[in-house]
């Protein structure tokens, strides 16, 4: 049997290995799942701003509707509006039709928790079994499901990110951003934000489409220069970038410098780790130590995760954590809600830079720095787990070696800094991360364990 769900959902080429046939069969999969344990069961569902949004929309909405589900269709929203929109609503479900950052070409299909949170790997699962043995079950002509509309969910997401943050505090700084949604769905909400916070912004790609053309949706470096260059030219108090369904958010200083996302993640739990002393903050593995050693400034603890933030969300309820996140952009304030809310993520910036009175690059750079590599090389599918069990037997005895944590592929601690092994969860790949102190340090430690993974799948191919 093969598999459908990732890391994020299901994601695929249009018309070829994303198709309405399959968001049929999924949605009356996922209808089944839920009406194994609720008798009328309520879902929600909105979508980003590809062009492909209707037809993944109305098929599966159809599957949900001929096993039993009501479907309330809440339009284009982001991601974390739809999440945020389940929860306060009380659904039972939801549904975001997306591809996040991927190109124009392809679309997906990912699922929310009656809490707000994505599904977790045992939901997926479960629907992809119904889905491949197609174990329907479908109710007579009169109790099929009913479609409705709702057009509050932004309203009432915005509503609920000005309750988490001292509006009063940032009117009064009268800010100036450059802001940069991408052409995705962060143009239906960003913008009202900054208004209602008295942020004066300069636009840039916020006009919602599907064919991405201002840039790549990806908001990485190379594919921000025009908000880097921006905030400098409008002498701005920093940039914000969003990806395509705008729960990711990259930071650029007023200086016009990209903001790694490790750091964005440590600025942030410095500042609440602040208010709440001794408290707890969650991040996978791939997380620089930047963002441990600003927690033990303040008396916390951090627990790392394996990669993936309803990983990370889920371990975040179960600790009560004030904190947690990814380095791609993927902030979760708990305060908002437990999923990674790029707005929401502005909104705390905003209120970080008025109540520390600091420029955002002064801010960053009181951040501790570590030289962060990666890397990737093939590797089939196959292969993987062998890989990882060979080169902790080839690790053993090793002087420079003073750790394995197994959390996720292997990282090794080791003198200079640490080495993370991981495989690909999506893709015949195997990721190499390299932390070190210093830029040689780490190119040196890059070479030699990005060595011994080539070696260890040749030597098993």
């Amino acid at each position: 049997m093969s598999k459908l769900f990732g890391t994020n959902g299901i994601r695929g080429v249009v018309n070829e290995d994303m198709s309405s046939e399959l968001a049929l069969g999924i949605g009356k999969a996922w209808g089944t799942m839920l009406r194994s344990t609720i008798q009328r069961p309520k879902v929600a569902i909105g979508t980003d701003a590809r062009l492909s949004n209707a037809m993944l929309k109305t098929a599966i909405s159809s599957g949900l509707l001929a096993t039993g589900c009501d479907v309330t269709d809440v339009g284009l929203v982001p991601t974390p509006t739809l999440q945020y929109t389940v929860r306060e609503q009380h659904y039972d479900s939801g549904v975001i039709i997306t591809a996040s950052h991927n190109p124009p070409q392809f679309n997906g299909i990912k699922g929310v928790a009656e809490d707000g949170t994505e599904f977790a790997k045992d939901v997926e699962d479960t629907i992809e079994n119904i889905y491949f043995k197609k174990a329907y079950k479908l109710p007579d002509w009169k109790n099929v499901g009913a479609l409705t509309t709702w057009d509050g969910a932004i309203d009432l997401y915005i509503n609920g990110i000005l309750k988490c943050v001292d509006i009063a505090a940032i009117k009064k700084q009268k800010f100036h951003i450059v802001l940069d949604c991408g052409n995705g769905a962060g143009c239906l909400v960003t913008p009202t934000l900054c208004k209602k916070l008295g942020v004066a912004f300069t636009p840039l790609f916020c006009e919602p489409d599907g064919t991405f053309p201002g840039r790549n949706s990806e908001p990485i470096a190379e594919n921000l220069s025009a908000v880097m260059k921006a905030v400098p030219e409008h002498d701005a108090d920093f940039g914000i970038a969003q990806d395509g369904d705008a729960d990711r958010a990259i930071f650029i200083d007023e200086k016009g410098t990209f903001v790694l996302g490790d750091k964005s993640l440590a600025l942030s739990v410095r500042y609440l780790t602040k208010q709440r002393r001794g408290c707890v903050a969650v991040t996978p593995v791939t997380t620089s130590n930047c963002f441990e050693d600003v927690v033990k400034e303040n008396g916390g603890k951090v627990i790392y995760t394996a990669v993936g933030s309803p990983i990370v969300a889920r371990r975040m309820i179960e600790t009560d954590a004030i904190f947690g996140g990814e380095g791609n952009g993927g902030l979760i304030f708990p305060k908002m809600q437990y999923c990674r809310d790029s707005a929401m993520a502005l909104a705390m910036f905003l209120e970080i830079l008025a109540k520390e009175k600091q420029s955002l690059s002064m801010l960053v750079a009181a951040i501790p720095h570590y030289e962060i590599l990666t890397s990737k090389m093939a590797c089939p599918n196959d292969l993987k787990q062998k890989v990882m069990d060979t080169i902790v037997q080839r690790v053993k005895g090793s002087n420079d070696v003073t750790g394995v944590d197994r959390t996720d592929g292997v990282k090794l601690l080791v003198r200079d800094g640490w080495v993370l092994m991981r495989p690909s969860g999506t893709e015949p790949i195997f990721r190499v991360y390299v932390q070190a102190k210093t830029k040689t340090a780490g190119e040196q430690l890059a070479s030699q364990y990005k060595g011994l993974v080539e070696t260890v799948i040749h030597d098993l191919s």
